[in-house]
């Protein structure tokens, strides 16, 4: 009876060590079980924050996030109102058994990405989407402009994501509607004078430094994010680098009368071949725009369609299209997507409107560094007009639209070989 109570109590402890010595994990689950995918990004980047490593698992159960268990995890967890589930090396072994089968992959995140956004300092009459969502999932970040860019700025960081801006010194194309807002002509003027100080002429010369340096930040290896009127005017700035193509409502000088012959399309990002709008009463900066089309179709029937990708042999392009849905309610902005024929090709599309010529997720190389573009302004906003208010993600908090953003910046972090955890 002693012998047999001591091997019983032996087999205890040696079952209590060995469980004790087991890994415990949290699974993030990024498909339609999870209750708010937006703040998952801020468990896995808080995750990065605090040194530990996550593990991103790409195409299963939605790009689901694994991260060892620990209780500041937990508690991330829970004051987010973000779900997971508890697990043991057991189904560990098993989900990276299903991922190594399966069209999956396993990256490794190591390092939380320094975040920019450019922003200018004054008050605009509209939200930018991606700000929403940094500050809704608890993301930082930091504001630069111009002054910061020129002045090399750009170099502390990793990731640069570009505001609702007009790169071209047209100030949005809003002089037809909004000439005479007071926020229309203060915007102005403060352009004005910053272009003054720091040396230019006109406001369009000091723009084109601007998007000369931020390609340069590109090609150095940083990674660049853009949506709406951003994702276009930068390249328009890019092509006529040394032009003047402002019309003399914007700067009281004509543009130059041979822009067409000026145009250097192997300095932009993504597109080609395009014209300019240069009417200073048409709310448009080109013909890459396909606003007009999306408007056509309406809210109920403007929907894009995310491209799946072999994430063992495409990582990158998987990364920026995880989601739980593969279609994604459109929406719209002063540039809502872009004209197939028009797109360099190396570019590659992420997503676009089936059926139609009209794409509206992109990405692409430059250098050493990657830029992605995001056409519209709001995606859980179809029309998000001057004046409105901000969007409220408590009422998206599974917005597939938002995700497209929030994957941009955990792609930095991602090591190019995974390894497991």
């Amino acid at each position: 009876m002693t012998r047999f109570l001591f091997l019983f109590f032996a087999a205890v402890t040696f079952l209590s060590s060995g469980s004790a010595l087991a890994e415990r994990y949290l699974l993030v689950p990024m498909d339609l079980t999870q209750a708010n995918h937006l703040r998952a990004y801020g468990v896995a980047f808080h995750s990065l924050q605090a040194e530990e490593k996550v593990n991103w698992l790409l195409n299963y159960r939605g790009g689901s996030f694994l991260i060892k268990d620990n209780n500041r995890v937990r508690l991330d967890a829970r004051l987010l109102g973000v779900s997971f589930e508890e697990i043991g090396d057991t189904e560990v072994a098993r989900i990276r058994a299903t991922v190594a089968q399966e069209n999956m992959d396993e990256v490794l995140l190591e390092k939380p990405p320094r975040i920019a956004v450019y922003s200018p300092p004054h008050k605009q009459p509209w939200d930018d989407a991606v700000t929403l969502a940094l500050t809704y999932a608890e993301v930082p970040y930091e504001i630069v402009y111009d002054v910061d860019v020129l002045s090399g700025r750009l170099n502390d960081y990793d990731w640069l994501h570009l505001h609702h801006e007009d790169f071209t010194g047209q100030y949005g194309k809003f002089y037809a509607n909004f000439g005479l807002e007071p926020w229309y002509l203060e915007q102005k003027h403060f352009h004005e004078e910053l272009a003054r100080e720091l040396g230019y002429e006109n406001v369009w010369q000091l723009k084109h430094a601007v998007a000369s340096t931020i390609q340069k930040y590109v090609e150095g290896g940083g990674f660049l994010f853009a949506m709406c009127s951003a994702t276009d005017t930068i390249d328009i700035a890019l092509a006529w680098l040394h032009t003047d193509i402002v019309p003399a409502p914007f700067d009281n000088t004509p543009y130059d009368p041979t822009y067409k012959t000026q145009a250097d399309f192997d300095q932009t990002f993504a597109f080609r071949d395009f014209k300019l709008m240069t009417n200073p009463m048409v709310y448009e900066f080109s013909d890459l725009d396909t606003s007009n089309y999306a408007m056509m179709r309406g809210a109920m029937a403007d929907y894009f369609t995310l491209f799946a990708f072999a994430a063992k042999y495409d990582p990158v392009p998987a990364m920026l299209t995880q989601n739980h849905v593969n279609v994604v309610n459109g929406f719209l902005g002063q540039t809502t997507g872009y004209g197939r024929r028009h797109l360099k090709r190396s570019v590659t599309v992420l997503g676009a409107v089936e059926g139609t010529e009209e794409v509206k997720y992109i990405h692409g190389k430059r250098g050493m560094g990657t830029w992605t573009f995001l056409g519209g302004h709001d995606p859980e906003d179809y029309q998000h007009r001057v004046g409105d208010p901000p969007t409220d993600l408590d009422l998206y908090p599974t917005s597939p639209g938002y995700r497209l953003i929030l994957n941009n910046i955990l792609f930095p972090a991602a090591r190019k070989k995974p390894q497991k955890t």
